[in-house]
């Protein structure tokens, strides 16, 4: 089993002395080591105590490998296995984690990590965190808790605390403890404090950030807030210089003469810098102007009694359903009126009609009934247009087209289709004749 590393225990990143990567123990860290490495040991395969610091960055890492010899079979010594582990994490008795805590994994072959700062409500108040280990290729599970002892700071919350935005790293990246404390070390160079700890570190994508592309290994970025004992140096002041202002707003690198420390392993936004002095505290008071859109003060809020007088809706019923229903009933009537009682007839329409257009009209009728007849029974005797007629020029009578014994299966088809079309010509011209002749008629009996 393996020890926690140092930034899990109390004061993960205090810096003192005079040289980059000097760290030195206190007493009282010095008795949470010990008290912190016998809790582990008396309690293998169960619980894990640490003591962060409130206000101090906090780093946990969910190794795979101590989680690998949870899982059936197990593992021979000397034995490598690479099952893909997912690690859940969540507040015991809760389904997520405290709002100060955050957890990421990559991927399932990478290690977990939790890191946030604590907060100095939970200061003296252990905080229990179940962590759930998942074996992605057998399905078993193995869980731990992990014990969060919160320990008050000395000098909590530092006066001075500055937030840098580094646009080539990653959170995951950012929380190892070698590239945290070369971050530290680089602003410890140029800000000369006697106290350095990172506070907190939030990944671009928790600020509103965009997932970059895969292409060109870009990263997402990361936030790290830094905290010290004394005020800002000259050099990170110059990012609120009006020049470096003007072009920042005009999105061009600000000219910072101690950007040359960071380049070397991290690029620093330093139009995104943030420094925030706790010693100047602004009163965030402001007195309410009564105005438009203000309403008056009403007072406390009374809500009604349980001893309410019950309301009868049924005169309320009656009226919603009533008067839509008579308006209805009454526009029913009318248009019933309209349609049944109001109408003419056939013989008012044939008395207000001419009769020339009353016999003209039923001549039309007549042919077309005659003519789907025809069409219906082929077996009928020859239509009357068939049979003999008077021919006035000459007084001769027409003899029909065929006789009643013709047999018109011996006549080819086109044949037969032509003589069919002259009968039916003849037929239209016989009828379009005694139209003529009636329509005559009636005309000189009206003069």
């Amino acid at each position: 089993m393996q020890l926690p590393r140092w930034w899990e225990l109390g004061d993960p990143c205090a810096w003192t002395g005079q040289g980059r990567g000097t760290r030195r123990m206190s007493p009282a860290t010095t008795g949470t080591f010990l008290l912190t490495v016998y809790s582990i040991f008396s309690k293998v395969h169960s619980d894990r105590n640490v003591y962060p610091s409130a206000g101090v960055l906090f780093v946990h890492v969910l190794e795979r490998e101590y989680f690998k010899g949870e899982f059936p079979p197990y593992p021979k010594p000397g034995e490598i296995s690479n099952d893909p582990i997912t690690f859940n994490t969540n507040l015991m008795g809760y389904p997520d984690r405290p709002g100060w805590l955050r957890y990421i994994q990559r991927t399932p072959y990478s290690d977990g990590v939790l890191y946030g700062s604590p907060t100095a409500e939970n200061v003296g108040k252990p905080t229990i965190i179940e962590i759930t280990a998942y074996n992605r290729r057998t399905f078993e599970t193995a869980r731990h808790n992990l014990i969060i002892n919160i320990m008050s700071a000395e000098d909590f919350p530092l006066p001075y605390q500055a937030e840098f935005f580094i646009k080539n790293m990653n959170v995951e990246e950012m929380l190892a403890s070698e590239v945290l404390g070369d971050f530290l070390g680089a602003v410890k160079n140029v800000w000369q404090p006697e106290r350095l700890n990172a506070i907190n570190i939030t990944s671009a994508l928790d600020r509103g950030g965009r997932v970059p592309l895969p292409i060109n290994d870009l990263k997402e970025g990361v936030y790290v807030m830094v905290g010290a004992d004394v005020p800002f140096s000259s050099c990170l002041r110059e990012v609120e210089n009006p020049q470096n202002q003007l072009r920042c707003s005009q999105e061009m690198e600000p000219v910072i003469t101690c950007d040359k420390k960071f380049r070397t392993q991290f690029y620093i936004d330093w139009c995104k810098i943030s420094l925030v002095d706790k010693t100047k505290q602004v009163s965030t008071y402001q007195e309410v102007i009564r105005g438009e859109g203000i309403l008056p003060d009403g007072g406390e809020y009374k809500p009604p009694s349980d001893s309410l007088k019950s309301r009868d809706y049924y005169t309320d019923f009656l009226i919603t359903l009533a008067v839509p229903s008579a308006v209805a009933l009454v526009l029913f009537l009318i248009l019933a009126y309209i349609m049944c009682c109001r109408r003419e007839g056939v013989e008012k329409r044939n008395m207000q009609t001419p009769d020339i257009q009353l016999v003209h009209h039923s001549a039309i009728q007549k042919s077309t009934k005659e003519l789907r007849d025809m069409s219906k029974n082929r077996e009928i005797a020859w239509p009357l247009s068939t049979l003999p007629v008077f021919y006035p020029v000459t007084g001769e009578i027409i003899p029909p087209l065929h006789t009643d014994n013709y047999d018109s299966t011996n006549m080819p088809l086109m044949q037969t289709q032509q003589n069919s079309v002259s009968v039916l010509y003849c037929y239209l011209d016989f009828r379009l004749f005694s139209e003529v002749i009636r329509f005559s008629t009636n005309v000189l009996f009206l003069f």
